[in-house]
């Protein structure tokens, strides 16, 4: 099934027959006449309208009577809404994850196995990686990272109350488990720019997210935010709430578990795709734009990542838990089908996607 990514800005996406047509106007400042470019309706399970443009009222009924999703981004990649279908009717299930998540030793247990798939799909993603630069620094990241995993995966929950991982609180397993998964991110990350071509001229010191200061972060939050709404649209599919999370925390129109979910494909989606772009040289330096200390991609440059974002999550790989081929895309959703039958008792609990 197929994304459909709106980027040109002022496009009108209308219904015609069984195909959606985007119409987009001419460019004069690129010297590009008027087109249109015309999708299979049957094909399409998602819709992501990027910047200024829109659909007409009968393309927007026709994508909800398919139970396609339809999400909105600025030109930034920053998330402005989502049109979204009728909620499942699996009310139990929702209730079955609201008790959960009420219950801070289930709470604790889901969340330590997000954090336990986080760190060993982002050591995989280094000592894959560092074949090519074989560089020691990664290497020595990749060993601390296999031992903060294994402190994660002993960890056992102490009795206290749920906290904030955004601050947590020495001496808790809440606060110890926030603080193994900082550490770790903290050693990915320094080890991530020893992964990039160092002859492109765009060098990466450390993540950095509201506002992105180069164009490395930039793109790393752009695909973390398309990798958001992936999880969110499997999570809505399954039947959960996408509001009610375990690891982070749960706020007020913060989709939290969409975050927890996705803590699993960020290495293996997203920083791959980064990577690939980066030391393809299929992005370089003049494909960015610097506006007040904030780093973002040119309308052009922004199709390639789509493209490679798509092409990777349409990639193929043994579930490794299911053993069958599967697109990561898939497999976002039997992560999602997981975690429902864990919540509601059908499994004996979580167990997070781990690549090999």
């Amino acid at each position: 099934m197929t994304t459909l990514y709106v980027t040109e800005p002022y496009s009108i996406v209308k219904k015609d027959g069984d195909t959606l047509v985007v119409n987009i106007p001419a460019n004069e400042k690129e010297n590009k006449p008027a087109r249109k470019v015309e999708v299979p309706l049957i094909k399409i399970t998602e819709v992501v309208i990027v910047g200024d443009s829109t659909l007409t009222a009968q393309a927007l009924a026709t994508l909800m009577e398919q139970r396609a999703e339809i999400t909105f981004l600025n030109a930034y990649g920053g998330f402005r809404g989502r049109v979204i279908p009728a909620e499942s009717k699996n009310g139990l299930l929702r209730l079955a994850q609201f008790r959960a998540h009420e219950d801070p030793r289930r709470g604790f247990g889901l969340a330590r196995r997000f954090v336990s798939g986080k760190i060993h799909n982002m050591r995989t993603l280094l000592l894959r990686s560092n074949r090519r630069v074989n560089e020691s620094d990664v290497a020595e990241a990749a060993e601390s990272l296999r031992k903060i995993f294994e402190s994660v995966e002993n960890l056992q929950y102490n009795g206290e109350l749920p906290v904030d991982l955004s601050k947590p609180q020495k001496g808790t397993s809440w606060g110890t488990l926030g603080g193994f998964e900082g550490a770790a991110s903290a050693e990915y990350f320094e080890a991530f720019g020893s992964l990039l071509r160092s002859d492109t001229g765009l060098g990466f010191e450390t993540r950095s997210r509201r506002p992105p200061r180069d164009p490395v972060n930039a793109i790393l939050s752009y695909g973390y935010t398309l990798l958001m709404h992936q999880c969110a649209s499997a999570i809505k599919t399954v039947g959960l709430d996408t509001y009610i999370g375990f690891l982070h925390s749960s706020q007020y129109s913060k989709p939290a578990l969409a975050l927890d979910l996705m803590e699993e494909f960020r290495a293996p989606v997203v920083d791959s795709v980064v990577l690939t772009l980066i030391n393809n040289r299929i992005l370089q330096s003049d494909d960015f734009i610097e506006e007040m200390g904030a780093w973002r991609l040119k309308d052009g440059a922004r199709r390639s990542f789509l493209e490679k974002f798509e092409e990777r999550m349409n990639t193929e790989i043994e579930h490794p838990i299911f053993k069958y081929k599967a697109t990561y895309r898939r497999c976002i959703e039997l992560q999602a089908r997981l975690l429902a039958k864990a919540l509601d008792g059908e499994i004996g609990g979580y167990q997070p996607f781990k690549v090999r």
